[in-house]
């Protein structure tokens, strides 16, 4: 775990924690705002930030990823109560989907903590840029069953959810919403239990970064292995408290209009990931 990383130049600390309190202030808005996880927003800001702090392109994408899902741990445990009063949790498709989730996020990690972090930047630009399309074409959801047909499409969803969300740093909600309500689930109820479902990939998948990149070379400061704890302690408060203000502001600003510039400001973060790749 290097110090001297980012040198002795106090302005280069001073833009660290400014850029990554941009990256929890924003992320928390656009939570509220448009119903997603913060994790979406927080890990390419993140990406850029380290990028241009000079972190080792090996990890700069590894340490994203984990300061992400640390974050989700203490968001998505307060979004959890919120839903849970307004009885949007589906507890039954929890008992089901949890542990395929879970089986999920253990593959993810692994092979997260283990594969050069130009494989993570490009699962994310790849997804990224699939979500950034989807919302810009996106019209009213149409499902095509109702509940889950068999055992096979549960396990082969809930692992897919949680390997995807483990490799990007999202709490899940990005991709279990748009399969739940394919699946003829409740838009409300699926919202709800994503946050759930948020907290059963964040807790493993941090754990498993902490560990892989326990001996890790080139860690920027203030690291514990892969996950940067001095980021997740900047983002947790911010992105906590911009997140209902993002919520009051999505009832007067056209839906429509925001999901357009997220549309954007993700297609743009994912060619620049691709630009940087080749």
């Amino acid at each position: 775990m290097s110090m001297e990383m980012f040198g002795a130049d106090a302005g280069t600390y001073l833009f660290w924690f400014a850029a990554v309190g941009f990256a929890g202030t924003v992320g928390g808005l656009l939570a509220g705002l448009l119903g997603v996880g913060g994790g979406i927003v927080i890990v390419p800001v993140l990406y850029h930030i380290f990028s241009a702090v000079d972190v080792a392109e090996p990890i700069r994408m590894k340490v994203a990823v984990a300061t992400s899902l640390a974050t989700i741990i203490a968001t998505s445990s307060v979004s959890i109560r919120s839903h849970y009063r307004r009885g949007a949790v589906d507890d039954a498709l929890l008992r089901m989907w949890w542990l395929p989730i879970l089986v999920g996020v253990v593959c993810g990690t692994i092979i997260g903590g283990y594969v050069n972090g130009r494989v993570l930047s490009l699962v994310f630009a790849v997804v990224a840029l699939l979500v950034a399309v989807r919302m810009m074409l996106s019209g009213k959801a149409t499902a095509f069953y109702y509940g889950f047909p068999n055992a096979f499409a549960k396990w082969l969803t809930g692992i897919l959810v949680g390997l995807i969300s483990a490799l990007m740093g999202i709490g899940g909600g990005t991709l279990s919403v748009p399969i739940l309500s394919a699946f003829g689930f409740d838009i409300r109820r699926a919202v709800g239990t994503a946050a759930a479902i948020g907290f059963i990939i964040a807790i493993p998948g941090t754990l498993g970064y902490i560990i892989s990149g326990w001996n890790a070379p080139d860690l920027p400061p203030f690291s514990l292995g892969y996950l940067n704890w001095a980021g997740a302690l900047v983002l947790v408060p911010l992105t906590m408290a911009m997140a209902p203000l993002g919520a009051r502001l999505a009832h007067s600003i056209p839906r429509r209009a925001l999901q357009v510039c997220f549309a954007v400001f993700l297609a743009a973060s994912s060619l620049r990931m691709f630009y940087d790749l080749i």
